[in-house]
């Protein structure tokens, strides 16, 4: 049918732009956009319980696949809940566009029924934010905000009245192409001489790494049998580089394990290599060199003896012609030696007879979950003891991926994350790794997996505690207060909704409980009750910190398994060359 509102106008530029999908809750300024899209046949609503739930559905489907992902809310409160889902995918980088309803235009201003001010209220969440006041705005607006999510790898918003809506367009929509291969930035030849200079200077260096090595794993390789450098990651950074590693030292961080702090400390020279680590208090701040595709990060965690503005993968082909063997194996293999022996202490503690004993340990579960899951599967994973427990246990191959809400650091994100994981690849196994508290905040989304059917594994790791939050409250030497709460049957609550699931109260049930609901063709979820004092130590606290679990934590379990990473450190060892 021919197009006539701008709503219909709107959803043109849209599908233009090849979006599939809107994720949101119809209603009020929403209504003219959702009829919209019930007449057109390329691209379909996606109901979801709150809108907080489809932004974060929407950054997931954008990580994923690299390509727009829309979501949209009502006017006043409907648009105020995407404002966390929004945070997660503007701080990741996820292609992300949000409609933001808005109040008739003609009340604008006048304290109406449900008036906020969306234009003001996602400037901080997004790099574009803009209102589209007229019809002669459209589709120059929208084309806009696509492009500058694509190219940007963020967040744009556009406000929209939704009486304007309603209202014939100005002109025709015309075509368009959007641009979504971005350029790959070529570092300066006087950087890349002066970062070769560095390296061929140290005796001992250290990589560590971030979620910029994605497409450069052969050169990280190659450059660090090249130097004989420990390879260390961040949380971000686990799935890229982590696998087919015979440098790995482990993680760096506040969730971090083995002798990759000792390997940041300890070496001649650091080099960042596409990594916006948060964290200085685990760097040297000193003795670094960065490389990362966006300049503007370079030198803000840390103080640089040399930043290097380039892909790492372009800039790593550069230099290597440049760099020297080193001969010297002592350090990396020193460093190898401790990363086995850090992993072995913490696996005896947490792998003795731990599939008998309960309640279950978490990492039990994870450690199970780890091995039936398929090669290719998507994990999605909770702020909080989860994030410890995949980055512990989920062992990386370079086809799996790991999402979470890792920048921004909210909680709830796990199951959202999951429906736009799983709308965006079918016939992918997508896992939630769900904290009970996460799973509680944003209950409601157990209904949007079984309105549509999603095939969605749940894990549930249920310790009636915000164990995070908990560790928190002991780093600083408090007893912890309201972290803990009455346990909830949440296979009960699942069964309910229509979901098939199941408790699991004893050790022995874990590996059928999880192997059923992992071949079901449909929704599952395993309600594994665990233990709520399994937690887990960073591989660094300062003094203060110390005196704090002393006086605090006498009785909570602490350290945290590492799975098989111990056994990739074990293999690793036998990389060192036998005097």
């Amino acid at each position: 049918m021919a197009r006539t509102s701008v709503a219909d106008q709107f959803i043109e530029v849209l599908v233009q732009a090849g979006v599939s999908r809107i994720y949101g809750v119809v209603g009020d300024s929403l209504n003219p956009i959702v009829d919209a899209i019930r007449r057109t046949a390329d691209i379909e609503w996606v109901h979801v319980r709150n809108e907080e739930a489809g932004a974060f559905a929407a950054a997931a489907e954008a990580q994923l696949t690299g390509r727009l992902a829309v979501c949209a809310g009502s006017c006043g409160p409907g648009n105020t809940h995407l404002v966390q889902g929004l945070y997660d995918a503007h701080r990741t980088g996820a292609p992300v566009l949000a409609l933001a309803s808005h109040i008739p235009a003609s009340q604008i201003g006048t304290g109406f029924f449900q008036e906020t001010h969306p234009e003001r209220l996602f400037v901080d969440c997004s790099g574009y934010c803009e209102t589209i006041s007229t019809p002669e705005q459209v589709p120059r607006l929208p084309r806009i905000a696509v492009q500058r999510a694509l190219a940007g790898g963020g967040v744009s918003v556009l406000v929209m009245p939704g009486d304007l809506a309603h209202r014939d367009v100005a002109g025709d929509t015309g075509t368009s192409t959007f641009i979504t291969e971005r350029a790959v930035a070529v570092p300066p030849q006087t950087q890349v001489h002066a970062l070769a200079d560095a390296i061929n200077r140290a005796r001992t260096v250290t990589l560590f790494c971030g979620a910029g090595v994605a497409e450069a794993h052969a050169e990280v390789m190659e450059l660090a049998g090249r130097v004989n450098a420990p390879v260390g990651h961040s949380l971000r950074g686990k799935e890229w580089v982590q696998y087919d590693n015979p440098y790995d030292v482990g993680m760096s961080g506040l969730l971090g394990y083995g002798a990759c702090y000792r390997a940041t400390q300890d070496a001649d020279l650091l080099v960042l290599l596409g990594t916006d680590f948060p964290y200085d208090g685990f760097l040297p701040l000193e003795r670094t060199v960065q490389v990362d595709h966006d300049a503007s990060r370079l030198g803000r965690r840390t103080p640089l003896e040399l930043g290097v503005h380039g892909d790492v993968g372009e800039t790593l082909r550069a230099v290597l012609p440049m760099v020297e063997q080193k001969t010297d194996r002592s350090f990396l293999d020193d460093m190898l030696r401790e990363h086995c022996r850090a992993l072995e202490t913490v696996v005896d503690a947490y792998t003795n007879r731990v599939g008998d004993r309960t309640p279950i340990h978490p990492e039990y579960v994870a450690d199970v979950l780890d091995d039936l899951a398929a090669e290719d599967a998507v994990f999605t994973v909770d702020t909080g003891m989860c994030n410890v427990w995949a980055a512990r246990y989920i062992t990386p191959n370079g086809r799996r991926r790991v999402i979470g809400s890792f920048l921004h650091g909210t909680m709830a994100n796990a199951l959202p994350h999951a429906v736009g994981a799983q709308l965006a690849y079918p016939q992918r196994q997508v896992v939630s790794m769900s904290g009970d508290g996460g799973l509680a905040m944003l209950l409601g989304e157990l209904l949007t997996v079984r309105l549509h059917d999603l095939p969605v594994k749940i894990v549930l790791f249920n310790n009636s505690s915000l164990g995070m939050v908990k560790l928190e409250m002991l780093v600083d030497g408090l007893p912890d207060y309201q972290t803990d709460h009455a346990g909830v049957d949440y296979a009960a609550i699942a069964q309910g909704a229509g979901i098939p699931a199941i408790r699991v109260t004893e050790p022995g049930e874990v590996p059928a409980a999880l192997a059923d609901a992992l071949a079901r063709p449909g929704p599952a979820l395993v309600d594994v009750v665990t233990d709520p004092n399994a937690m887990s130590m960073p591989p660094h606290i300062t003094a203060q910190q110390m005196k704090g679990f002393a006086l605090a934590a006498s009785k909570v379990v602490l350290g945290g398994g590492v799975g098989k990473m111990v056994e990739l450190a074990r293999s690793n060892l036998r990389n060192i060359p036998r005097p």
